[in-house]
């Protein structure tokens, strides 16, 4: 009888089009609670000087965009700026790696503090569970 074969982290990642052991973890919360994760399913034009396009990582409610960061580079944090203005029905929020990481070496603001001052919600490494709970009561009404 032939034995099942086990994929590695990195060969699901592959399989499904993650591109970091965070988004492989953010999605397996999401699956273990009832919710499809719909990995970068939605694409969003926004306008900078060209037209541009974004793909969040897990739009999984309504209006919920859970976006997973490990590093949080500046050409990101202006296109999340660009992405909540151009788009004020969607709530973009953030799991990051370790949201108490600074912005760059010659600052003291950490990803978390620039969230809280630009009006994204923010957690680290996995979802907390009120969200899941919100992202669950906005699927209900769809």
């Amino acid at each position: 009888m032939a034995r099942a074969k086990h994929l590695s982290s990195k060969q699901v990642g592959l399989m499904y089009g993650f591109r970091s052991g965070l988004e492989e973890k953010v999605a397996e919360q999401l699956r273990k609670e009832g919710i499809d994760p719909k990995f970068e399913t939605l694409k969003l034009p926004y306008r900078v000087e060209k037209r541009c396009t974004y793909t969040p990582d897990f739009p999984v409610g309504k209006t919920i965009i859970i976006e997973t960061k490990g590093r949080f580079q500046t050409a990101d944090r202006m296109k999340m700026l660009m992405v909540q203005k151009q788009y004020p029905d969607y709530e973009f929020r953030f799991i990051f790696s370790n949201s108490k990481a600074r912005i760059s070496k010659v600052s003291n603001t950490t990803y978390g503090t620039w969230c809280d001052k630009n009006g994204f919600k923010y957690a680290d490494k996995l979802i907390p569970q009120e969200w899941i709970q919100e992202i669950k009561g906005e699927l209900k009404c769809l």
